[in-house]
């Protein structure tokens, strides 16, 4: 059994202890997260098991022959070759043991030393040789490409065509192929989309050998590891259970640490206020220069950022109408010959929470981007509601973040002012904490500018959200603080996420989009992947598809294996005649459907409008003006209420 073990290591930068007596075992079978808030020292410790960094004390023992891959973060690039013969560089542990067992039989031939020692190590070797399954690489190779999402046209492009995110896949696919003892992996999630973090998962669940990650992905975590260590002010501690149980016991756990943390706090507040109030007087000069020698002394309790409860609400979202937001005959390209999108239509209504899923390149985010304005080169009709004030966050938003400003400074200037008093909780919950908040703008990283993108756009009084990979650059808590925040947000949210915990938590509606054609799911993110699980199987078709060609196909008319359903395919094609007149009847409740959100639209405003009418004080302080407006209001809502009916009615005809 192949293992790494530590035992009593210790390592420090400066004055900061990163490791303080650490043991950790891992070996064959080992299905280990490591986790702790970020700057714990957490891709410091896995440099130390891969044996680049060197501790200042303790043992390292690693079993003879254990094979161990490390991936970092970021920072690997690949040039000078195809992606294929990149690959093949995975298996120059194989080709070492075929260069080996040739040696050995080049020394037979020549009759060259023992020769049933020389027959009995190159019988070993071949042995090990077709154990590594080096003979099957080039299939080995395909399947975890293909599973990481490259294309099989991707096979003899030069690795340098590759973006940064793409040279990552690269290097974890390189990790992976090399059919290590241990694994090694430093955010393996970070540049995958959700389908090859699907991917991956399985692989881990299948793997033979032992392996550490650290992920921000709670799904990820707990569908493939059965234990955790949490690394904490430099002390090591295992916890048995997948991610979500090692939360649970750590909470129970420190539940005394907590209370003990929050009665210190209190302390330290008076304490502080006290010096502040009275130490120049001069009759308090003394007990508050106690006091401060009392703070100096003060051995301070600290607790995990993740158990620290941070919440924060958005600005109470503008009124709007029902329809939110539509789009009519969307067609995208950017080649002029291939449609990224292709005559889509959405209807987006007050309050749903829609994820945009699809594999890369299906076209989310420049759908996201059409939503929110970013982008006006196509074709079709986009149509905002009454009243609908759009917020959009993509990567991209980090460009314009810039200056000498510091943080604090910079979203003071542009928080409401009864989130002002907030601001220092809510960047802590974003990672910007102590001193960080006193960082120029112009020393930020992009994945720090990021996360201020995204804190201000939440400061914004909006009421539709259009959010592009908002919990990139986040940890697990600043996730959970991110999710609270939306579930309770008054408004619509639209949104993109490779964080399948997240977008379980979060979606109410999916919609998919695949080349040439999307597809609604009108259910949350679990029922979704239902259907694309029956879907494989062969029982049952997607319950709302739409084409290029814009027909829809309802769940009435689903396929199933089923005896006892007969399908309407199975019915035959229908008639010119029955085609003819079906799709007269669909253009006039198309045409119906639209007049009448047109007309809802409408209604809605002159609502909205009397509702503002009746905030003035020249109304609603006489009791006749007021009676009269709040009369015409109820008819308007009945009037919306039967509208609506008939549009449901229409809609239902044609969907």
């Amino acid at each position: 059994m192949a293992f790494v073990q530590f035992s009593q290591v210790s390592l420090a930068f400066g004055d900061r202890d990163i490791l303080k007596n650490v043991t950790i075992n891992l070996q064959t079978g080992s299905k280990v997260a490591l986790t702790g808030a970020n700057g714990a020292g957490k891709s410091t410790l896995i440099k130390v098991l891969a044996g680049l960094v060197p501790p200042d004390s303790g043992s390292r023992a690693v079993q003879k022959e254990c094979r161990i891959a490390y991936l970092p973060q970021s920072g690997l690039t690949h040039h000078g070759c195809t992606l294929r013969e990149e690959a093949d560089k995975a298996f120059e542990f194989g080709y070492e043991l075929q260069r080996r067992i040739d040696e050995i039989g080049g020394q037979l031939e020549r009759g060259e030393g023992n020769t049933d020692s020389l027959v009995s190590q190159q019988a070993e070797l071949i042995q090990k040789l077709e154990d590594s399954g080096w003979h099957r690489r080039e299939a080995a190779a395909e399947s975890v490409l293909l599973g990481l999402g490259f294309a099989r046209t991707d096979f003899d492009r030069d690795t340098a065509e590759f973006s940064g995110g793409w040279q990552m896949r690269i290097a974890l696919a390189k990790a992976l192929m090399q059919g290590p003892d241990i694994l090694l992996l430093d955010e393996p999630t970070n540049y995958l989309d959700i389908e090859a973090r699907s991917w991956l998962e399985q692989f881990l669940q299948n793997f033979k050998g032992g392996f550490l990650l650290v992920s921000h992905d709670r799904y990820f975590l707990d569908v493939t590891i059965n234990e955790v260590y949490e690394l904490f002010n430099g002390d090591l501690k295992r916890y048995p259970g997948n991610f979500s149980h090692y939360e649970k016991v750590r909470e129970v756990e420190l539940k005394t640490l907590i209370a003990a943390y929050e009665q210190q706090q209190e302390e330290i507040n008076k304490l502080e206020d006290f010096i502040r109030r009275f130490g120049y007087k001069a009759t308090k000069a003394a007990q508050a220069q106690e006091y401060q020698k009392k703070l100096e002394k003060m051995e301070r309790i600290e607790i995990p950022e993740s158990l620290k409860k941070i919440h924060f609400s958005f600005p109470p979202a503008p009124h709007s109408g029902r329809l939110v937001f539509r789009m009519n005959g969307i067609t995208k390209s950017y080649d002029g010959s291939h449609n990224v999108l292709d005559n889509l239509e959405l209807t987006l209504e007050n309050g749903e929470r829609l994820v945009v899923a699809g594999r890369n390149g299906a076209g989310k985010s420049t759908l996201l981007r059409i939503i929110a304005g970013e982008d006006k080169d196509f074709s079709g009709e986009t149509i905002p509601g009454a009243g609908v004030q759009i917020g959009y966050f993509s990567q991209d938003n980090a460009e314009t973040i810039r200056g000498k400003e510091t943080i604090i400074d910079y979203l003071e200037a542009r928080a409401p002012l009864e989130l002002i008093p907030k601001l220092r909780d809510m960047l802590g919950a974003f990672l910007f904490r102590g001193d960080d908040v006193y960082k120029s703008l112009d020393v930020l990283s992009g994945g720090e500018k990021s996360r201020i993108a995204l804190l201000q756009l939440l400061l914004s009084p909006v009421n539709l959200l259009v959010l592009d990979e908002p919990t990139n650059h986040l940890d697990i808590h600043s996730k959970d603080v991110l999710l609270t925040a939306l579930r309770d947000f008054g408004g619509t949210v639209i949104f993109v996420s490779h964080d399948r915990a997240f977008i379980e938590q979060l979606a109410t509606r999916v919609l998919e989009l695949k080349p040439g054609q999307f597809k609604n799911y009108p259910g949350n993110y679990e029922f979704y992947m239902e259907q694309l699980a029956k879907n494989a199987e062969g029982t049952v078709v997607e319950p709302v598809e739409t084409t290029a060609a814009g027909s829809k196909t309802s769940s009435s008319a689903v396929v199933s294996t089923s005896s006892t359903t007969v399908s309407t395919a199975a019915a035959g094609p229908l008639s010119w005649e029955e085609q003819k007149r079906l799709d007269a009847e669909r253009r006039k409740a198309e045409k119906e459907v639209s007049r009448l959100e047109e007309k809802i639209t409408e209604l809605e405003e002159k609502k909205s409008g009397l509702e503002n009418k009746l905030a003035d004080p020249a109304v609603y302080s006489n009791g006749e003006k007021a009676k009269a407006v709040q009369r015409e209001i109820e008819e308007l809502a009945a009037q919306i209420e039967e509208t609506t009916a008939a549009w449901e009615a229409a809609a239902e005809k044609i969907s």
